[in-house]
């Protein structure tokens, strides 16, 4: 099984998100390769899949404020790590997030 297909198997609960960071620059513009200890990590990542919504007293789904493929701003601290494979994403509530980018 790839990775893809793996992703495509967890489903966030309730209003959470699934979130893959984005990695930093490993090479500058003009060709130098950045160590990685010196690599900054990027408070930025891409939605790879959402829950249904948070659970309102009435039982019906408040709609989240991102949907698949969006870029997301993400809080220094926080977000719980999954691993597949090599891979890592974080998992973290809707109103956790910081900002979309557009």
């Amino acid at each position: 099984m790839s990775v893809a297909s793996k992703v495509k198997n967890i489903v966030p609960l309730l209003d959470r998100v699934l979130i893959q960071r984005v990695k930093a620059q490993q090479q500058t513009a003009s060709g130098i390769f950045i160590p990685e200890k010196a690599q900054e990590a990027l408070n930025e990542g891409v939605v790879v899949a959402v829950g249904k919504g948070a659970l309102a007293k009435d039982g019906s789904y408040l709609p989240l404020q991102v949907a698949k493929g969006d870029k997301v701003l993400l809080p220094a601290y926080g977000g719980s790590v999954v691993k597949v494979q090599e891979e890592e994403y974080l998992l973290f509530r809707d109103s956790e997030l910081l900002a979309k980018v557009e």
